[in-house]
């Protein structure tokens, strides 16, 4: 029996509406109606016989097939991509101005840099990390080029990079003050993980009180790891010296997006979403 082949430009498809969230964003991104889109993965869940997305939501959301046909789909048009770059494309050169959202630095940053370095020696990167919607403000602004930073709650600008459970974290052992309200370590307001955080306190009952307040990330978590405070980290880069702390109320998931040119003009983005997803994924497999 011979299998039939997948193809590319019903992935891409695909793709673009499982990043962006729904048929009519993914139709704009690649210039296309709504129904065009939908019939892209109408054609692509005839070919493989099961559905890829779950409808009947304001947000569409993958199947349980179509999470792990995600990472095919990006992996062979990455590859498709590089083939074409390799023979018919001319060399990139210039300047990328690219954000960086702090929780994204300790783990992924350095290798996601060394591996865009070493495929586009040509392009000279200027990072500026820091808080994800100070950084944005800077892409309104035009300081940036690029940024990777966290998509609000509601939101469905950017290109989806990944998905992470937010938790709340303490030094390992910490147990809670009794008959005090819960000691916090947070980034300033304007913080969306803090935010939550204290939403979710309050829809919960549990009172709190924020002890440490500081404007870096690392300066947060050296307050958890120092035992006086309880603080709220992405799962996926969890600093040593810290573990999740249980019996508090769930924070759920936020999404790192990559911000900044809608319309894909920049001959830079879909390199840098590869360098990125290469490393994730690397992450993650050998976690």
């Amino acid at each position: 029996m011979r299998l039939p082949d997948l193809d590319l430009d019903l992935l891409r498809g695909f793709v673009a509406v499982a990043e962006r969230g729904g048929f009519t964003a993914a139709g704009l991104a690649l210039g296309l109606t709504q129904s065009a889109i939908s019939l892209k993965v109408k054609r692509l869940e005839d070919l493989l016989g099961k559905p890829v997305f779950l409808r009947g939501t304001k947000r569409v959301t993958l199947t349980r097939e179509g999470e792990t046909l995600l990472t095919y789909a990006r992996r062979m048009l990455a590859l498709n991509e590089e083939a074409v770059r390799r023979f018919v494309a001319p060399p990139v050169q210039g300047r990328l101005r690219l954000g960086v959202a702090d929780h994204f630095v300790p783990r992924h940053l350095a290798p996601a840099l060394a591996r865009f370095a070493r495929d586009w020696p040509e392009v000279r990167i200027e990072v500026e990390v820091g808080r994800s919607h100070e950084l944005r403000a800077s892409l309104a602004r035009e300081e940036l080029d690029l940024v990777l930073g966290k998509r609000r709650d509601g939101e469905t600008d950017g290109r989806l990079i990944f998905t992470e459970e937010v938790v709340w974290v303490a030094a390992p052992g910490f147990a809670a003050p009794p008959d005090k309200p819960l000691p916090l370590a947070m980034l300033p307001q304007g913080c969306m993980f803090r935010e939550r955080a204290l939403a979710a306190l309050a829809r919960a009952g549990i009172a709190s009180d924020i002890v440490y307040v500081s404007a870096s990330l690392l300066g947060v978590a050296a307050a958890a790891q120092a035992g006086f405070a309880v603080t709220v980290l992405g799962a996926e880069g969890l600093p040593d010296g810290v573990a999740v702390l249980g019996g508090l109320p769930p924070l759920g998931t936020a999404e790192m997006c990559l911000f900044g040119d809608a319309a894909g003009q920049s001959p830079l983005v879909e390199p840098l979403l590869d360098c990125l997803r290469g490393v994730l994924g690397e992450g993650r497999a050998a976690a």
